[in-house]
């Protein structure tokens, strides 16, 4: 279990973190902080005054899209060094910078996991270990056996498989995330899709768009 327990206030992500380890949980991801916008001396002291004080594996997550500002290179090969630091989900789209990041932290044990499903099968083919995924919340068994085939070399079937998976990667995203998915799970009869406000139900045409593309996985 990965409890997310990041903030843009260090203490108040120090204080999550402490808690998700008393509580049990087995690692944290801690998201960079939004709305104040560090600067890449500001972030690195937020990150390492978490893994210095909470014994636990810990991934840095970075998705600009999100926070308004971006983890430098720098700064996460840096902290890769921290034996508490052992992973970066990649979200912010941008490839080159994502490759540098794999580049960097060979020598290290640190996963970059992609954070964007449809970028997963190029930061896998680069060197990356895996995926954080959304897509897998409603297609399980297809997305594992794209990370597995793309992790095994198979890029012949990971792409065959991310052709099959693409355009449910696009409509998952088609509105803010996670309506798209609380939707999809609710179509397939898992649990009913219910949002907090801000967030709002999916709109009438993309909830077909989505109707259909479920259909044509099934």
């Amino acid at each position: 279990m990965i409890a997310g327990s990041g903030s843009n206030n260090t203490r108040e992500a120090l204080e999550l973190a402490e808690r998700a380890a008393a509580a049990g949980a087995d690692g944290l991801l801690l998201i960079s902080p939004y709305y104040n916008t560090p600067e890449p001396d500001g972030m690195e002291t937020h990150y390492r005054t978490v893994a210095d004080a909470v014994d636990l594996p810990q991934i840095i997550y970075n998705v600009p899209s999100r926070t308004g500002r971006t983890i430098a290179v720098e700064t996460a090969t840096s902290l890769a060094e921290h034996e508490n630091v052992v992973g970066y989900k990649a979200a912010s789209g941008d490839l080159n910078r994502t490759n540098e990041v794999i580049e960097r932290t060979r020598a290290e044990n640190f996963a970059v996991l992609s954070g964007d499903d449809a970028l997963t099968l190029p930061i896998v083919a680069q060197g990356g270990s895996g995926c954080i995924s959304v897509a897998a919340n409603v297609e399980p068994q297809r997305t594992v056996a794209l990370v597995g085939a793309a992790l095994a070399g198979d890029f012949d079937r990971a792409r065959e498989l991310q052709y099959e998976l693409g355009d449910l990667f696009r409509v998952l995203f088609a509105e803010t995330n996670p309506i798209p998915v609380k939707e999809a799970m609710a179509i397939r009869g898992v649990h009913a899709a219910t949002m907090r406000s801000p967030l709002c139900p999916l709109q009438p045409e993309t909830r077909e768009r989505l109707r259909r593309v479920l259909e044509e996985l099934e």
